[in-house]
């Protein structure tokens, strides 16, 4: 019963890590993305998938990107594994919301 405890926390360690991991590399592949098209502007606030996304070659990611007063969720479908495949593609599926700041005042 303990060695299946121990086998379980280390795996569940593993996939931890697996998920933290997988998440920084789209970031970094996303800002990559942005600076290649001339968007150094664009700063990549948030990224957000499924919990069961390091596992598949098909992903749907969520990022929240911000220019100056204006915030932006947008979804890309990823095609191919950021981690263990050597080409991975982004297309951009959709805008979200879009959403403005005002600054009154200053």
């Amino acid at each position: 019963m303990g060695r299946l405890i121990s086998l379980m926390f280390i795996a569940a360690l593993a996939y931890g890590g697996l998920y933290f991991y997988y998440g920084h590399v789209v970031e970094q592949a996303l800002e990559e993305q942005l600076e290649a098209r001339g968007l150094t502007a664009l700063e990549v606030q948030r990224i957000e998938y499924e919990p069961l996304a390091p596992l598949s070659t098909e992903a749907t990611i969520r990022a929240e990107v911000g220019y100056r007063g204006a915030d932006a969720t947008v979804t890309i479908r990823l095609h191919g594994h950021p981690l263990f495949s050597d080409e991975m593609r982004m297309e951009l599926d959709g805008l979200q919301n879009l959403r403005l700041r005002f600054n009154v005042g200053e």
